[in-house]
């Protein structure tokens, strides 16, 4: 198998036809038919089922192709990191769980970045995904919370990949509902009296253990549930089915406006939210900047 072979594979799919992706890569159509059936045996696996109208992907091959993909696409962020102009020096990354103050401090850290050139990255992610960015050095901090519930699998494993936890702050667990939620108006509400609304939680992925959960009390019986992948989703079903969501309680109006309600649960649990980083490497001015940021605009809101 050759990177050249995973580009042929791409274009194929791309093009739905051995005899345009041929014309496009300006190679001979036997050759790159020779080429593809080569990889075909090689992966012991058919990759495109052939029909009158052309080429589709089979089964096998549409996984295969996602995994080529990668491969090409990380080969050429290589190739433009290393053979290209120098890119812009990365200044900070961060992953977290989908909180809007880890916004409001990234915004306030590029503000007051002085340089003409940079490169930041927020990443709102799945739990296991950020425990693997601050791993592999992809983010320099990943933020997510502990309870009762979750804490003694996650620190067992941010143990396991020498990685360590510091409390930023507890929260008192709330829902989110939209402001014309009949709840509103409640000082505060049970888990008995969500059932009737639907519940919104964050994709976990394929490590979709309950431990892994960005709400409290997901065990916790729900009859209507809608799983959603970003937080813009999230709000926007929160406004139009009347649904909600359990968190901190901290919310942003810039970032989501007025139309987001919180609203204390009744509960015995909590969340302890904090940053992880590795053990191995001293923390940098900016992460140190960005915490900064992050505690002033927790210390300075008011639920």
């Amino acid at each position: 198998m050759t990177l050249q072979q995973l580009r042929y594979i791409i274009k194929i799919a791309e093009t739905g036809s051995i005899t345009t992706a041929a014309q496009r890569l300006f190679i001979a159509q036997p050759s790159l038919s020779k080429s593809v059936a080569e990889l075909e045996k090689e992966m012991g696996i058919t990759i495109f089922n052939r029909s009158n109208r052309g080429v589709y992907l089979s089964e096998d091959g549409t996984k295969f192709l996602a995994y080529a993909r990668q491969i090409v696409e990380q080969t050429e962020l290589l190739e433009n990191e290393y053979k290209s102009a120098p890119p812009p020096r990365r200044a900070f990354a961060v992953s977290s769980q989908h909180y809007a103050f880890v916004v409001n401090a990234f915004v306030e850290l590029v503000r007051e970045y002085g340089e003409s050139k940079y490169e930041f990255t927020l990443r709102e992610l799945k739990t296991a995904e950020i425990i693997e960015d601050v791993r592999t050095y992809r983010s320099d901090i990943g933020i997510l919370f502990l309870s009762n519930f979750n804490r003694e699998v996650i620190r067992h494993i941010l143990q396991s990949e020498d990685i360590q936890f510091t409390k930023l702050f507890t929260a008192v667990p709330h829902v989110f509902v939209s402001k014309d939620n009949p709840l509103v108006g409640k000082k505060s509400v049970t888990l008995d009296d969500l059932k009737e609304f639907p519940r919104l939680t964050y994709d976990q992925g394929v490590k979709n253990s309950f431990y892994f959960a960005e709400e409290l009390h997901i065990t916790a019986e729900s009859p209507k549930n809608i799983i959603v992948s970003d937080r813009a989703t999230l709000f926007n079903l929160l406004i139009g089915l009347d649904g909600y969501t359990i968190s901190s309680g901290i919310l942003s109006s810039d970032l989501n406006g007025d139309n987001i309600v919180a609203i204390p649960l009744e509960s015995n649990e909590t969340m302890e939210i904090g940053y992880i980083t590795t053990t191995d490497r001293p923390m940098g001015n900016m992460t140190s900047r960005y915490l900064e940021h992050l505690n002033s605009y927790i210390a300075n809101y008011t639920l």
